[in-house]
């Protein structure tokens, strides 16, 4: 095979998996570079350190290229995902900012529900000497 899978489809899918994944490389790369700058091999450690980061972001790489453009299965489900992406009903601004103020009312009503029973149950232990509030 001279090309990449189903070249134009999946696009989207394809480019931020590519994006997400190889970020997560790149983190790998910077953390085996701090593991990798103490070792003491003969050679100064920073060629050490660089030579593996830049190997095992070469490996990740190979990887990325392989998941998103070679791997049949792979491609196939990128371009599925993408293609039942576009049948997701996305919801409106309005019902969006509509729910979050339901959670909010809900939120603060049983919040200040919760805080009337503790102080009614906690004024009665008082008065009933089980608590002792002169902290």
């Amino acid at each position: 095979m001279n090309a990449i899978r189903k070249l134009g489809q999946g696009y989207w899918t394809r480019m931020l998996s590519v994006i997400g994944f190889g970020l997560l490389g790149v983190l790998g790369a910077i953390w085996l570079w701090r593991l990798f700058e103490a070792v003491d091999l003969g050679v100064p450690p920073v060629y050490v350190a660089s030579s593996v980061a830049v190997l095992f972001m070469a490996g990740v790489g190979l990887v990325l290229w392989w998941f998103a453009g070679w791997s049949e299965r792979s491609v196939d489900f990128l371009v599925a995902t993408e293609g039942e992406m576009k049948k997701v009903n996305w919801s409106t601004r309005r019902e969006i900012v509509g729910s979050t103020l339901v959670v909010i009312a809900i939120t603060l009503v049983i919040s200040a529900f919760c805080w009337i029973w503790d102080f009614a149950f906690s004024t009665l232990f008082v008065w009933m000497r089980v608590l002792d509030m002169r902290s």
